[in-house]
C-alpha cells in the first residue's frame, strides 16, 4: 500500500484580472481537489477578491466541495449577466476562436467614452450591476463566520495613495467593490467616510498580510497578468494595454522584492523572528499561455470563455503540483534571485583604447 503523503499548509495570494480570474478559479479548483493541502489564508484583489469570498462562503457552508460548487456556481452567474452585454466578439473572432474583444464595437465604443468622460458624467446614478451580481451571490455573513482560510482584500485609498487592507468579520459587498474599483469604469466607493479604487495599484495582491497575520510559511502566488510579453506594442491601444499589465505587476514586484532582501538579511546575519520570517515563495502562472490574449478579453464574459480559462488554470495548477508539491514546506519553488537578475546587473562603461588615452 502507498504511503499517503502529509498534509501541507499554504497561504494563496490572488491577483486581480476581470474576467482573466477564471484562470484563477480553475487554480483554486485543483488546489481544493487536494486534499494533501490546507489553505490558512487568502489574499485578493478585484477579481482575486471576489475568488477570495467566494470559496470562503462555500467552504464554510460545506467544505472542499462547497468551495467548489460555490465558484463554479458565482463564474456561471457571471456569464448569465454579461449575455446580453453590448461588449460581445464580433463574428470573425468567434469564427477564428479569438476571444480578444478589439474589434467589438461595444468595446471600442465603451473604451473611447471612458477616455473622454468619468464615470460620474457617463453613470450619474452609479449604477453597477458587478455590486449586483455580487451581493446576489454572495453571503457574506458566511463569508465573516469563515475561520479558515482567513481572508484579505486590499484597495485602494484615493485620497492618501495607501492601501487598505479588509478582512473577517468587515467584508461585505462594498468591500469586494473597492478592491475593483476602476476609476475609469465605476464612481470610487465610499467606506467609513473614505473613497477606494481598484486594489490592483496598490497591491496586486498585497502579500504583507499573510506574513504578518497567519502562521503559514509557504505562500503560493498566482499569478494572471503577464510578466512579460514576447512582442514590443507598437499600435496605441497595445502600447496602452502593455503600460496596464506594467502598473498591474509592479506592486507585486515591489513585494517580492522586498522578500528577497529579507531572505538575504536573514541568510547573512542569521536573524528570524516571528514577523520577520523567511517565507517561502510558489508561484503558478504560465506566461506562454498568455500571449494570445490582450487586455480587452478581461471583458469577455462569454460560457466558452470562461470555461476554456478554468482549463487552463487546472492545467496550471495540475503542473505545478506535479512538479512542486515535495518542495512545499521545505524551500521556495520561485527563483526570486532569478527575478531580479537582470535589475542587479551592472552597466560597465566601456574601455576607453589606447589611441584615446594617448590622446589624452
Amino acid at each position: 500500500m502507498a504511503q499517503q503523503q502529509p498534509t501541507k499548509t499554504i497561504d494563496l495570494a490572488l491577483q486581480g484580472g476581470g474576467s482573466h480570474g477564471a484562470l484563477t478559479w480553475g487554480v483554486l479548483d485543483r488546489i481544493l481537489e487536494d486534499e494533501r493541502l490546507e489553505i490558512a489564508g487568502i489574499s485578493g484583489t478585484s477579481a482575486g477578491a471576489m475568488n477570495a469570498v467566494v470559496l470562503a462562503q462555500g467552504f464554510h457552508q460545506g467544505g472542499r466541495d462547497g468551495a467548489r460548487d460555490a465558484l463554479a456556481a458565482f463564474w456561471r452567474a457571471v456569464s448569465d449577466a454579461a449575455r446580453f452585454s453590448p461588449v460581445q466578439r464580433n463574428w470573425w473572432n468567434r469564427l477564428t476562436s479569438n476571444f480578444n474583444l478589439d474589434r467589438s464595437p461595444g468595446y471600442l465604443y465603451l473604451d473611447n467614452m471612458t477616455r473622454l468622460f468619468s464615470p460620474y458624467e457617463l453613470n450619474p446614478l452609479n449604477i453597477n450591476p458587478l455590486r449586483d451580481l455580487v451581493a446576489s451571490t454572495v453571503d457574506f455573513d458566511r463569508v465573516n463566520s469563515c475561520a479558515i482560510p482567513k481572508i484579505f482584500v486590499t484597495a485602494t485609498n484615493v485620497r492618501t495613495g495607501q492601501a487598505r487592507v479588509f478582512t473577517q468579520p468587515h467584508l461585505s459587498v462594498e468591500t469586494i467593490m473597492a478592491s475593483a474599483c476602476l476609476p475609469s469604469v465605476y464612481q470610487a466607493v465610499e467606506i467609513d467616510g473614505e473613497a477606494y479604487w481598484d486594489g490592483g495599484y496598490i497591491g496586486n495582491p498585497a502579500l504583507h498580510p499573510l506574513v504578518d497575520q497567519t502562521d503559514c510559511r509557504d505562500m503560493v502566488i498566482v499569478q494572471i497578468n503577464p510578466m512579460t510579453r514576447r512582442e514590443l506594442p507598437r499600435t496605441g491601444r497595445d502600447i496602452l494595454n502593455r503600460v496596464n499589465e506594467i502598473s498591474f505587476n509592479s506592486s507585486l514586484i515591489k513585494d517580492l522584492r522586498a522578500i528577497q532582501l529579507l531572505h538575504q538579511l536573514i541568510d547573512a546575519e542569521g536573524i528570524e523572528t516571528e514577523r520577520y520570517r523567511d517565507m517561502r515563495v510558489h508561484l503558478i502562472h504560465a506566461a506562454e499561455e498568455l500571449q494570445d490574449l490582450d487586455s480587452s478579453s478581461k471583458l469577455n464574459a462569454e460560457w466558452t470563455f470562461l470555461t476554456h480559462l478554468h482549463e487552463r488554470g487546472r492545467a496550471w495548477a495540475h503542473q505545478w503540483l506535479k512538479a512542486n508539491y515535495d518542495g512545499i514546506g521545505v524551500r521556495s519553488t520561485f527563483d526570486l534571485d532569478a527575478l531580479f537578475a537582470d535589475s542587479l546587473r551592472l552597466v560597465r562603461a566601456p574601455e576607453r583604447s589606447s589611441t584615446n588615452r594617448s590622446a589624452e
